[in-house]
């Protein structure tokens, strides 16, 4: 990876990497404090070992959750900054981006908040975006990707919604029909009547197994968000490498060939609805740009197309392609997706002609979109690791500090297995959520359930959280990416 590079760009490549995942590190011991707070207040598991094994969990969780979020992530940012994220302010983006999450979250961690992670590096991104828009005098409407935006900031709002009430319905259930169980003691009331420290035996068991189903969706959903970011280091600083999938088999090749190929066809057989909006054949002028609607300023849709297709005719292996002309195959094929994106959306298609392009854009980018061995490992590993330290902060405003009356077994239960069930439906939508906010909303719903009351302090405080991370982040990202541009261009 280092081989090749100069001494400046191999430590701007090293710095980078140490930002990314640091990030995680960090967000090991933020966010997955609250996988484990549940399972060790009510002593099911020893402190010690519910660390480590939930650190085994979201390793695992990373390693086998896929890649849907991690581009979910990364396309929040703007096109124009994707396409040439190999510039100056391609890198500045990526430090400033990090940074901003970096503190914040190092910041809400030390209060023993239990903000959001995944809010933090959303509002980074879309500062990022705003600055980027502002600097280069380009229309807010196109500074991001509104549309997964919006998607995604529902997700973020909807989470914690269904977190309160699910829990709240599955512990009202439990109460139903198991109203004189064992479940519903305090680990302080079991150990005043029945002299006994642990949960009974399969309250404990599911407890241990929802903490560790938290673990792992926290994992394969957070874990994601950092193997996105080291990609756009890899692409932004040793672009020869990265920009294309250089494992890619002959058929994956030819896929994306033939994916380019059937999009031309698809807007010329639907041009009488789509020519309004798109040109397929070059305009009198010969102009080289996209339609400014669809933002990405490179080819028109035809010659893009002829132009991909012939740099991949013969193609068998990406090797074979000198390593100056790979990042103009990766920028045809971003701007040909960004294209097909924008045109799925429109109101003339019908659902079924949506799936068809839709079918089409995954084959087109299987070779972009993609993540090495090592950077999935190295990211589990940092999220790992980072789960098994710095706990005790939210461990504490969870257990005790939401409700104003102990957090019984029944409670914990509730809380975990609504957070698992959420993250992990999530994943299969490629929507990130927050771990955070899902699980200590469920701990107040199971509180409001039992009547255990609310310490309000608590709830402001975790509202405020909320509430300020999504702007601060985008402030603190802007002005750091603003100052990055401006120092170094």
């Amino acid at each position: 990876m280092f081989s090749g590079l100069t001494l400046t760009v191999g430590v701007s490549l090293a710095l980078a990497l140490l930002f990314v995942l640091t990030f995680e590190f960090i967000n090991g011991f933020h966010d997955t404090a609250n996988a484990v707070a549940t399972v060790i207040y009510t002593k099911a598991m020893p402190a010690h070992l519910a660390v480590i094994a939930s650190g085994i969990f979201n390793f695992l969780g990373v390693i086998l959750g896929g890649l849907s979020v991690a581009y979910a992530i990364v396309h929040l940012l703007p096109v124009d900054l994707l396409i040439n994220v190999s510039s100056v302010q391609g890198l500045a983006m990526v430090f400033s981006l990090l940074a901003a999450a970096i503190l914040w979250n190092l910041g809400t961690w030390y209060f023993g908040l239990p903000a959001s992670s995944s809010h933090t590096l959303i509002g980074s991104i879309l500062g990022v975006g705003l600055a980027n828009a502002f600097i280069n005098d380009t229309d807010l409407a196109t500074a991001i990707n509104w549309k997964k935006a919006i998607d995604i900031g529902l997700s973020l709002l909807v989470s914690p919604t269904v977190g309160f009430l699910l829990a709240a319905l599955l512990l009202l259930l439990l109460k139903r029909f198991w109203v004189d169980g064992k479940m519903h003691k305090t680990p302080e009331g079991r150990r005043a009547i029945d002299n006994k420290k642990h949960p009974p035996f399969w309250n404990r068991v599911v407890l241990i197994a929802s903490a560790m189903g938290v673990s792992f969706a926290h994992g394969s959903n957070d874990g994601q968000k950092g193997i996105g970011l080291i990609m756009l280091v890899l692409i932004g600083i040793v672009p020869a490498k990265f920009v294309l999938d250089l494992d890619s088999t002959t058929y994956q090749i030819d896929r994306t060939r033939d994916a380019a190929i059937h999009m031309l066809q698809f807007y010329e057989q639907h041009d009488n609805k789509l020519g309004k909006y798109l040109l397929t054949k070059p305009r009198e002028n010969n102009g080289t740009e996209m339609p400014k609607q669809f933002h990405c300023d490179y080819h028109d849709t035809q010659p893009a197309v002829q132009s991909l297709v012939a740099k991949l005719e013969g193609i068998k292996d990406y090797s074979q392609i000198a390593p100056a002309a790979r990042p103009d195959v990766r920028r045809l094929i971003l701007c040909l997706d960004d294209t097909a994106r924008k045109v799925s959306k429109l109101p003339e298609l019908k659902s079924r002609e949506v799936d068809d392009l839709n079918k089409l854009r995954a084959d087109l980018t299987a070779t972009t979109e993609y993540s090495p061995r090592w950077v999935i490992v190295a990211v589990a590993l940092a999220l790992g690791l980072g789960t098994m330290i710095g706990w005790k902060r939210v461990v504490l405003t969870v257990g005790e500090k939401i409700g104003k009356q102990g957090m019984t077994y029944a409670q914990g239960m509730s809380a975990q297995i609504v957070a698992a069930s959420s993250i992990g439906i999530a994943n299969i939508f490629g929507l990130p959520v927050s771990t955070t906010h899902v699980l200590s909303s469920g701990v107040a719903g199971t509180m409001v359930a039992n009547k255990s009351g609310l310490q309000m302090g608590t709830i402001r405080n975790i509202l405020l959280a909320w509430l300020f991370t999504l702007p601060a982040s985008m402030a603190l990202a802007a002005g750091l990416f603003w100052a990055s541009v401006k120092i170094f261009t």
